[in-house]
């Protein structure tokens, strides 16, 4: 919810990717919104780690949404919602056939003088046929993902982006 304006103060620019919609309970009209839309969205405690008591509305069944609405109620500060996100799918080798799995994938950015998002990432994996839960410590699993060139020959730096701009370099690349 507040990366958007993190990135507005503190680097003086314009997000480059959107952020999923995330709904604060903690806002009354929030709050509202999403008990009014719990079948459609993912609540997440904002005190918890590792997956534990996420809420995928439309997964859950009626008593669950119920009892999530009423915990929500009852601590709204401890509670966000997201939209259902519609991961994709990637055929998977599940003993000796091919099965699709859900996957996302988080990239790898390096920061310094300039910002270099590099070719690849780690995968996360649904292991369950028709799950939506990548969280490791839930259930998913991961896989690192390289992009390989068609020619063996060096990517040129064209994925660069000037990081100049509203912050001071503190010398060489870090991981983001």
């Amino acid at each position: 919810a507040y990366v958007p304006d993190i990135i507005r103060y503190y680097l003086t620019e314009e997000p480059v990717l959107n952020n999923v919609p995330t709904f604060l309970c903690s806002d009354e009209k929030q709050r509202e919104h999403v008990i009014a839309n719990i079948d459609k969205l993912v609540v997440k405690p904002t005190n918890e780690s590792g997956g534990y008591g996420i809420l995928m509305g439309p997964q859950a069944t009626p008593a669950e949404r119920e009892q999530c609405a009423e915990a929500i109620r009852g601590n709204p500060r401890n509670y966000i919602a997201q939209p259902m996100l519609d991961l994709s799918t990637v055929p998977t080798i599940v003993g000796d056939t091919l099965q699709p799995r859900h996957v996302d994938l988080r990239p790898f950015v390096l920061c310094g003088k300039d910002i270099y998002v590099l070719p690849g990432g780690l995968t996360r994996v649904a292991l369950r046929e028709g799950s939506m839960v990548v969280n490791s410590s839930q259930g998913g699993g991961s896989k690192d993902t390289w992009v390989l060139t068609r020619d063996g020959r060096e990517q040129s730096k064209d994925t660069t982006h000037d990081n100049n701009a509203g912050r001071s370099n503190a010398g060489g690349a870090v991981s983001c």
